[in-house]
Parts: C-alpha cells; sequence; structure tokens
C-alpha cells in the first residue's frame, strides 16, 4: 500500500476526482454508491449485498476503531471497491487487530482517499447511481473511459448466484432449539443468522438455487429469504421457489428476499435513483404509527401502487415514502426492505424476528 501514490475516480458521465491510493494498489470498477453511516465500515465492507458496488463514505474518517474478525458479516470483503476523505492509519480500540488500509490490501481491494466524498455524493443525488473506475495504476482518462465502457449496468444483473453458498450447511449444532428454519442465502449477513439462533432456531442455509421440492423435502418450520446484491427481477429462478412455497410455510424476507416475495405475489420492482444506503433511514410502521430508524442497504424498491389486493404495505419510508414493508393478508408472509439485523445498530426493529416466530408458533 503506497498512500503516497496518486489514483483516479472516474464516472461514467465524465466525472473524475483525484486522491491517492488505499488499500490495494490496481484497479476495480462497479457501481458507485453512498452510505451516510458514520461507524460499521467493517459490516459495510462485508456485507454480499455490497457485491460489484464502489462504495463512498460521506463520513470524513474512517478506519477509527480498526478491523476485528468479530464484526465481519460474510467470509471475505464484497465491495468492489472503496472511496474516502481520510483513513485513520493508527486505530485505537482495544479490539483492532489490523488497520483498515492493511485488511484492504490484504484482501486485494483498490481503494480512494483524500477525495471530496460529499461532493460525490452530491453528483450521484443529483445525476443517479452509475458505474465508474478507481485506477492507481492508470490515471489516462480516455483509456479509463474504454475500460469504463465494457461495465454493464447494474439493472437487469443477477448477482445472488456469485454471493451465494454453494451447497447447503448448517448454521448452528442441531439441539433444544425450537423452530427449524431453511433460510435461503442471496447474500446472507452473518448477523440474521446470529439473531435467528438467539430466537431459538436451528437454521440450515440453502443456495439461492435451492429448488421448492428440496426445501419442502426439508421439511422447516419457517423459510427465511436472505438480503443480496443485484437485480431482484433477475432472480427468476428464486422467484419461482418462494411461488411455489407460498402457503406451504410461513416466510420471513429482508432487503432482497423482500423484493422477491413480493414479485412472486405479483407486485413489480423498480430501480431508485441512488438508492438508500446508511444506519440512519426513518421508516413509519403503518399498523403502529411508530418511526423506526433503520440501516438500508438496497439500490432497488418494490412498486407500492402493484401490489396485489391480498398484500398489504406494512411499513413506508418517511424520505421518499417508498415501500419498506409488506404482509400477505391470506398467506403466512411478510417482509421488510430495511435491516431489522443491522449491525452495530440500530436495533428499533428487532421485533420483527420475533413476529417471525409468533407466525410459525401459531402454525402448531
Amino acid at each position: 500500500m503506497d498512500s503516497q501514490r496518486p489514483a483516479i475516480l472516474l464516472l461514467e458521465d465524465g466525472q473524475s476526482f483525484t486522491g491517492t491510493a488505499f488499500g490495494f494498489v490496481g484497479e476495480t470498477t462497479g457501481e458507485v454508491c453512498f452510505n451516510t453511516g458514520m461507524t460499521g465500515y467493517q459490516e459495510i465492507l462485508t456485507d454480499p449485498s455490497y457485491c460489484n458496488q464502489i462504495v463512498t463514505m460521506t463520513a470524513p474518517h474512517i478506519g477509527n476503531y480498526g478491523i476485528n474478525p468479530d464484526d465481519i458479516e460474510s467470509d471475505r470483503i464484497q465491495v468492489a471497491g472503496f472511496v474516502i476523505k481520510e483513513a485513520t492509519e493508527i486505530p485505537s480500540n482495544w479490539r483492532s487487530k489490523q488497520s483498515l488500509g492493511q485488511y484492504l490490501n490484504e484482501q486485494k481491494i483498490v481503494g480512494i482517499q483524500n477525495v471530496d466524498t460529499r461532493a460525490i455524493t452530491r453528483h450521484i443525488r443529483d445525476e443517479g447511481a452509475m458505474n465508474g473506475i478507481i485506477s492507481s495504476v492508470d490515471l489516462d482518462i480516455d483509456s479509463l473511459k474504454e475500460k469504463l465502457s465494457k461495465v454493464p449496468s447494474m439493472a437487469g444483473l443477477d448477482l445472488a448466484k456469485d454471493v451465494s453458498c454453494k451447497k447447503r450447511y448448517s448454521w448452528n449444532e442441531p439441539g433444544k432449539k425450537s423452530y427449524r428454519i431453511a433460510a435461503i442465502d442471496y447474500g446472507i449477513k452473518f448477523n440474521i443468522l446470529r439473531l435467528l439462533e438467539s430466537h431459538g432456531c436451528n437454521v440450515t442455509v440453502f443456495p439461492a438455487s435451492v429448488s421448492s421440492k428440496e426445501i419442502l423435502n426439508f421439511n422447516p418450520d419457517g423459510v427465511f429469504l436472505s438480503n443480496g446484491p443485484g437485480d431482484p427481477e433477475a432472480v427468476t429462478y428464486g422467484i419461482k421457489t418462494v411461488k411455489e412455497l407460498l402457503g406451504k410455510n410461513p416466510i420471513f424476507g429482508i432487503c432482497l428476499g423482500h423484493q422477491i416475495l413480493a414479485l412472486a405475489l405479483g407486485a413489480k420492482t423498480f430501480k431508485l435513483k441512488f438508492g438508500h444506503r446508511g444506519c440512519n433511514h426513518p421508516v413509519k410502521n403503518i399498523k403502529t404509527g411508530k418511526v423506526e430508524i433503520t440501516s438500508q442497504n438496497h439500490g432497488f424498491a418494490v412498486d407500492l401502487d402493484s401490489l396485489p389486493s391480498n398484500v398489504e404495505a406494512t411499513h413506508v419510508n418517511l424520505n421518499d415514502n417508498t415501500s419498506e414493508g409488506i404482509q400477505c393478508t391470506n398467506m403466512p408472509a411478510f417482509s421488510v426492505q430495511y435491516h431489522p439485523e443491522s449491525s452495530p445498530g440500530p436495533h428499533d426493529s428487532r421485533y420483527l424476528f420475533q413476529q417471525f416466530m409468533n407466525m410459525m408458533q401459531t402454525r402448531f
């Protein structure tokens, strides 16, 4: 890692930002997005929902508390690239094992620092999400434009298959747990699995391509649909499986799982202009009238106007009135767009896991 080596971030509309190399020296491409969280960079980096995305952090100092092996959300860094204003190379935290820069370099993740991340964020907010390229080995704009022109758009991309497990596995040791859960992995976060276990569940994780027959043969008490990256409409096999499971088992979905459930029920999804990413998004629970502060990470949303008659909206985003939760009225199935398992927080929405437990309990 060469902290003085020049680097450049080029967006597909021609806007460029010059800074210095951070993490691994090299080149990377992906859809550029921004996250407004002040903490949680380690969880963000390892969240599979960020596959193929270059994440820009709006908080000016990143890396203050270093990196530890306990707070990861998957087995590796998932982001395509990382953009920050300024890194802390001497972290201060008793749990820290290495600096953020060392972590990125170790896993060969290309980043850039000493750029105006607020300006990048304003540009994405105004112009919409777009692809970008970070390079600390090629600073020629025309050359970078040529490389960037070959990067596919996020719309239409099925990335769930890239981050999903390859074969089923048991998350926790079989024991005297109350519920048997089949979790479909579209890019699942470890903290979801931890919370399901803490609520008395034996969790078995299945690949995204699992068939409804395999799930039904497993005979679960409930089915969980995980978060994940990419365009939900492209996950045709997942939509088919969920459609065939409806009414057979209680279903709970989060993020991409929410969108796949909605599509299986007959609703539609669309790509947001710049997405929702951060840990401070206000969501209103329509049933209770309470407002929850939530953690979010998604670039697509469910079209509320497309909900069929047997599906009702349960939560709505107070920033732009987009869908944040739905529930089926004639079958045991519900989902939310945001992350109730959010780590490090906030924890306002943890009650949804208990709601899933209650739904399974009523089946017995």
